[in-house]
C-alpha cells in the first residue's frame, strides 16, 4: 500500500510539472520600456516536449470549429491559454483520474474518473468567469465614477474610458482597454460596450451603455447621468445583498446536502475498504450508483432553482 500511495504522489507530481511547462512564460511579463536584458535559460526536455505538444494539437484543431473549452469561454474566465493548451490540461488530468482510479478501485472507476475530468474542466471555466464577473460588479461603482469625473475634466467619453481602464483593476481595466481596442479598430463604441455587457453578463453595465447613447442623441451632461446611474447602482447593490445574506442559509444546506452522500463514501472508504467493494464489482451497484447521480443531479437542481432568486 505504500508503494501504491508513492506512485500516484510521483504522478501527480509529474502532471504538475506538465501543467508548470506549460503554463510558465517565456519571459518576464515587464513592459518593454522598463524591461532588463533578459537571457532566457536553455529550454529542458520537459519543456520542449510540452511545447511540441501544444504546437501539434493546435495543428490539429486548425480548421476545425471545435466549441469544447472555446476561445470564448478562455477569455470569458480570464485565462491567457489556447484552446489547445486547455485541452492538453484536461487530458493530463483525465490520465491521472483514470490511472488512480484503475488502480485504486477497478478500470470502470477509471473511466468514469477520466469522463469527470470533461467536467471538472467545465466547472473551472464557469467558476472562474463567475469570479470574474462578480469582481466586474463590485469594481462598476468606481468606474463610474473615474468616467464621469474625467467628462468633467473635458475629455471625449473615449479618452474618459481610457483614463477608466489606466487606473482600474482587473478584469474592468481589460475589458475597458478591449472597448478602446474595438473603437480604434472602426467599431462603434455603443455595439463594444454592449457586448461588454453582454460578456461580462451584467445588466447595470447595460445602463451605462443606454445613457451613453440617449445623451448621443439628444445631448446633456453625460457626467451628471452617470453619477446618477451609479447611485441608482449603488442602492440596487445594498439590496443584493440583503438578499444574498437572507439565502445564504439555504446555499449552505444545499451545499452540506450534497457533498453528505461523497463524505459518507469516503469515511467509509478510509475505515473499511471491503466494506464498499460490493457496490463497485456487482451490477446492482453499478445501477444504484447510476440511480444515486441521476437523484442527486435532480435534487441538486431543484435545490439551486429555489435558491437562485432573480432582482
Amino acid at each position: 500500500m505504500t508503494g501504491l500511495s508513492i506512485g500516484i504522489v510521483v504522478l501527480l507530481a509529474a502532471v504538475g510539472l506538465l501543467g508548470i511547462a506549460v503554463l510558465a512564460p517565456g519571459t518576464p511579463e515587464v513592459p518593454m520600456d522598463r524591461r532588463r536584458p533578459f537571457e532566457a535559460n536553455p529550454p529542458t526536455t520537459l519543456t520542449r516536449l510540452a511545447a511540441s505538444a501544444v504546437v501539434s494539437f493546435e495543428r490539429l484543431l486548425s480548421g476545425r470549429n471545435v466549441r469544447l473549452f472555446s476561445r470564448v469561454q478562455l477569455e470569458n474566465a480570464g485565462l491567457r491559454l489556447s484552446q489547445a493548451e486547455f485541452f492538453i490540461l484536461v487530458a493530463a488530468g483525465a490520465c491521472v483520474g483514470f490511472l488512480v482510479g484503475m488502480v485504486a478501485i477497478g478500470p470502470l472507476m477509471g473511466l468514469l474518473l477520466a469522463i469527470f475530468s470533461t467536467f471538472v474542466g467545465h466547472l473551472v471555466l464557469r467558476y472562474l468567469a463567475g469570479k470574474r464577473r462578480t469582481k466586474f460588479d463590485t469594481q462598476l461603482g468606481d468606474t463610474l465614477q473615474l468616467l464621469s469625473g474625467g467628462l468633467r475634466a473635458g475629455h471625449s467619453i473615449l479618452r474618459a474610458i481610457d483614463a477608466a481602464a489606466a487606473e482600474s483593476q482587473k478584469p474592468t481595466s481589460e475589458e475597458m482597454r478591449r472597448v478602446i481596442t474595438e473603437t480604434s479598430l472602426g467599431r462603434d463604441l455603443l455595439a463594444a460596450l454592449n457586448d461588454t455587457a453582454l460578456r461580462m453578463k451584467n445588466e447595470d453595465f447595460v445602463w451605462v451603455s443606454q445613457a451613453i447613447q440617449i445623451n448621443r442623441e439628444v445631448g446633456g451632461n453625460l457626467a451628471e447621468v452617470l453619477d446618477q446611474v451609479n447611485e441608482t447602482i449603488r442602492e440596487r447593490g445594498e439590496i443584493k445583498g440583503h438578499i444574498k445574506a437572507l439565502a445564504a442559509e439555504g446555499k449552505f444546506s444545499a451545499y452540506i446536502l450534497i457533498a453528505m452522500p461523497f463524505g459518507i463514501v469516503g469515511m467509509l472508504l478510509a475505515i473499511s475498504p471491503n466494506y464498499m467493494n460490493p457496490m463497485f464489482s456487482h451490477p446492482l451497484g453499478w445501477g444504484m450508483i447510476g440511480a444515486s447521480f441521476v437523484m442527486m443531479t435532480i435534487g441538486a437542481l431543484w435545490m439551486r432553482k429555489i435558491i437562485d432568486l432573480k432582482f
